[in-house]
């Protein structure tokens, strides 16, 4: 059996609002030659793959990559931080429900995340409540910041408290859709940007004490966790020489790695083995980040690379995302 964790969704109905001109934040779909993509006015677009929308499509796709069960979350461009925090309250409202009836719909092989408008944190804490006990929804997808507010913000901590009490998980994912300095050239924005960011966030959660403030928040990092398993001894160095970084935490940063999940989107065979040599089999799962440009398909050869056993196998493929999200 075979569990994708990180597969992204975009409500119907946003599209049907976008193509008539009147979505949030000034959302657009606009066709290009035969395909149609979506616009942010910020400058960023993509194609609006079927994947995102429709059940059917999705099945099929899973179907062709050996996926038995897929865990929805949506676009990160359309978490809406920066937009006004009831517009996004009622956005994240409409999502939930979106993706509660696209699994539904799917013979028990979908399976959803919630999205909250993160700005006004008490209302993210009721609708998280209502997604899990409401809509049946398997965890929280949360950007990597609140716009400039890192997540380790104490305004947070109710969120992640909530998450903790309804034994769901956070999935953090890093979000743009604009330029970002020294990044706007090459498409750096994704490539290193998306990771940086992730490592950032991470490393904030740590050395805070974040983690030690909530100790059974459970935590998935996306694209294999950025570069914080490559950096993690960098980390316990800066510990013992520098007073700054064990200020709050007792225990040196590596200590803190079996607090994270980490999915496979390395794009590469080595790193992906490491990751597993360094997380341990039960602390990786899959992961594709489907239907974006960026998507890694190609895990089952990765996978294969890592000569895992039986039971490492099993666990990465699908036993760690059903104890991770509850899955029967």
């Amino acid at each position: 059996m075979k569990i994708d964790t990180h597969s992204h969704f975009i409500p119907p109905q946003l599209i049907a609002d976008a193509r008539q001109g009147h979505a949030l934040n000034d959302v657009a779909v606009e066709r290009r030659g035969d395909a149609e993509w979506v616009v942010h006015p910020q400058g960023y677009r993509y194609p609006l793959a079927a994947e995102f929308w429709n059940v059917e499509t999705k099945l099929k796709q899973m179907d062709r990559l050996g996926l038995d069960a897929t865990i929805l979350s949506i676009a990160p461009t359309l978490f809406f931080y920066w937009a006004e925090a009831n517009a996004t309250r009622e956005f994240c409202q409409l999502a939930n429900e979106s993706v509660a009836q696209m699994a539904a719909q799917s013979g028990g092989r979908l399976h959803g995340m919630a999205t909250v408008p993160l700005q006004d944190p008490a209302a993210a804490v009721t609708e998280l409540r209502r997604a899990v006990t409401k809509l049946g929804l398997r965890g929280v997808e949360l950007g990597t910041t609140m716009e400039n507010v890192p997540l380790d913000d104490p305004r947070f901590d109710p969120l992640f408290s909530a998450a903790e009490e309804l034994n769901v998980p956070v999935m953090l994912h890093p979000y743009y859709v604009g330029p970002k300095a020294q990044l706007a050239d090459f498409y750096l924005t994704n490539l290193i940007g998306n990771p940086l960011e992730t490592t950032v966030a991470a490393a904030r959660l740590i050395l805070s004490g974040c983690l030690d403030r909530h100790p059974k928040l459970q935590i998935l990092l996306v694209h294999a966790g950025g570069f914080l398993p490559f950096q993690i001894g960098r980390l316990d160095h800066g510990y013992e020489v520098r007073s700054e970084t064990h200020a709050v935490i007792q225990q040196p940063p590596s200590t803190y790695l079996n607090r994270f999940y980490f999915d496979t989107i390395t794009h590469a065979n080595v790193p992906l083995k490491f990751q597993i040599d360094l997380a341990g089999k039960d602390h990786v799962v899959i992961g594709t980040d489907i239907p974006f440009d960026m998507a890694d398909t190609r895990f089952t050869e990765r996978l294969s690379f890592a000569n895992l056993d039986g039971a490492a196998a099993n666990a990465i493929q699908s036993q760690n995302a059903i104890r991770l999200f509850g899955l029967g």
